[in-house]
């Protein structure tokens, strides 16, 4: 296992539309086993995406349980392919992101979602979450698709934070 470099805007590769993984492959369990060895030693990091430590595929980490605070959650996911079929409500909270790592923001979310995804098997699942998990896959499918909470964010000029 190693820890991955994180990719930090203005890199272009986090702008990217991630391409579908077809087989998982040695290569790619690595590249899993990696992102959660990366996401550990980060300091509060509780999801990453493929595009943040450079590779343009569509896999995502999530362990909110990691989190300080007590949430209800389903423990390490680790999505291949993810996509959100459905969603509702509204859920507005304060995100942060190791490619964004100087600043947060105030992004309004939905407050539950079903994913539909692989596992690391290549079976198909769906999860049905909702709360602090969904806003945190939420973040992290958005990677996926090039975006950064940045873009998410009603106000650049009262929405985003310098960190402290």
């Amino acid at each position: 296992m190693a820890i991955l470099e994180i990719l930090t805007i203005p890199n272009n590769i986090l702008k990217q539309v991630s391409t579908p993984i077809e087989i998982i492959s040695g290569s790619v369990k690595k590249l899993v086993s990696d992102m959660k060895e990366t996401m550990k030693s980060s300091s509060h990091c509780v999801g990453i995406a493929a595009p943040q430590v450079g590779v343009s595929s569509r896999i995502i980490v999530v362990d909110i349980s990691l989190n300080m605070k007590p949430h209800k959650n389903n423990g390490l996911l680790i999505m291949i392919n993810p996509r959100i079929i459905y969603s509702s409500g509204k859920l507005k909270s304060r995100e942060g992101c190791l490619s964004v790592p100087n600043f947060t923001g105030n992004v309004i979310r939905k407050a539950k979602i079903e994913v539909e995804y692989l596992d690391i098997d290549g079976t198909k699942k769906i999860l049905k979450t909702s709360g602090f998990e969904s806003i945190v896959l939420q973040h992290e499918i958005d990677h996926l698709d090039g975006f950064l909470f940045l873009d998410r964010v009603s106000s650049l000029k009262t929405d985003i934070f310098k960190r402290i």
